[in-house]
């Protein structure tokens, strides 16, 4: 039997410490090989409770919609961050998903007075608790990660748009086998991470054949 986290543990032990305003912050985006990474944050009302909520790897897409408009309708303050393709090749994916988070924190309405994030350290003014697997054990990250996804899903939606051929609305960027045969077929465009093994392989290929 599966036993039941409190996805509240963590905001409980703070709230009696006085912190209210709990921010919680993820990003999405990590493996793809096109696109930006993107980050959310998020504070919650005190003892907020939203049933079903958890990592956004957890739910469906449908279920993911549903909970970013609850979210962002419910939350004292909600932040996302968006960096590039172009600045995650200058400095590197973690420090990019960590860039992403600390936007995402600049972007919120309302100051935090205390920060929990997935695993990632951040240098804040205000305290920062880096929990491993924080998206599946406490509800703020949980809402972060989902607002993450969810912009980040449907911003790759848009770049499906502007290049249909690419399908990037079914794999979202991830290394699919799918998404490696159509890069192959049609070449790397501009939003590609070119310092990303597969899109740095093929660019390998392509520019030795045309010095042959």
């Amino acid at each position: 039997m599966k036993v039941k986290v409190d996805l509240l543990k963590y905001e409980k032990e703070l709230y009696t410490q006085g912190y209210k305003l709990i921010c919680g912050t993820d990003e999405a985006g990590r493996g793809p090989l096109v696109g930006p990474v993107v980050a959310g944050a998020v504070i919650l009302p005190v003892n907020y409770n939203l049933e079903g909520l958890n990592d956004s790897k957890q739910l469906s897409a449908k279920k993911r919609e549903e909970f970013y408009d609850i979210i962002m309708r419910d939350a004292i303050s909600v932040g996302i961050g968006i960096v590039d393709n172009h600045k995650i090749d200058e400095i590197n994916i973690l420090e990019a998903s960590r860039l992403a988070m600390n936007i995402a924190i600049d972007n919120l309405k309302v100051k935090p007075d205390y920060i929990l994030t997935d695993a990632m350290k951040l240098q804040r003014e205000v305290p920062v608790l880096p929990i491993i697997h924080g998206d599946a054990l406490s509800l703020s990250i949980a809402a972060a990660s989902v607002i993450a996804k969810v912009t980040r899903d449907r911003l790759m939606e848009e770049l499906d748009q502007k290049y249909p051929m690419y399908e990037f609305k079914n794999h979202k960027g991830y290394p699919t086998k799918r998404h490696l045969e159509l890069m192959k077929k049609y070449g790397i465009i501009k939003e590609y991470r070119v310092t990303y093994k597969p899109v740095k392989e093929l660019l390998k290929g392509s520019s030795s054949n045309e010095e042959k």
